[in-house]
């Protein structure tokens, strides 16, 4: 299952936050299944995005979403965002 897992540092969490509820790219219409949000205990204004593709093609697809939403309306909400598509290979409970 590809991922498309973005980092960001943000100014604002309420802010940032209330953009991503927004949507305005369309996740679920561009095939987001679901996405995790996670942030960091030591420095709240930097965010971490897993969002979960069908295909790779879906998740690059959303990556030029996004890189576009970045470079335009989103800067004044997001710092030197990175967005890069993995894969799970390995995973097991310990």
């Amino acid at each position: 299952m590809p991922i498309l897992r973005i980092e960001q540092s943000i100014p604002d969490y309420a802010g940032w936050k209330a953009m991503f509820d927004k949507d305005p790219e369309d996740r679920k219409g561009s095939g987001v299944r679901r996405y995790t949000v996670f942030r960091s205990p030591a420095d709240e204004r930097y965010v971490l995005i897993d969002l979960e593709f069908g295909t790779t093609q879906e998740a690059e697809g959303f990556l030029k979403k996004l890189e576009a939403f970045w470079a335009g309306p989103g800067k004044a909400v997001h710092q030197n965002p990175r967005g890069r598509i993995v894969e799970i290979v390995d995973t097991k409970e310990v």
